[in-house]
């Protein structure tokens, strides 16, 4: 069986985090608590897993461990 879970976890995590980084950019003032900006640094660290994610997927083996 070929499924690899990695593929649409990355690909969800980097799309909703590239959607939060840019809302996070085109509206600081609405998103900022502490002098932070809460979308833009979440938006961020779901992009950074996702692609993690992805990079998991596409390096790793595709033969199953032996048993």
């Amino acid at each position: 069986m070929g499924l690899d879970i990695r593929w649409p976890i990355g690909l969800m995590f980097t799309l909703i985090g590239a959607l939060l980084a840019i809302y996070g950019i085109a509206r600081p003032a609405g998103s900022v608590s502490l002098d932070i900006n809460i979308n833009l640094v979440w938006g961020i660290v779901l992009l950074v897993f996702g692609v993690l994610m992805l990079a998991g997927a596409v390096l790793g083996g595709k033969n199953p461990p032996s048993a």
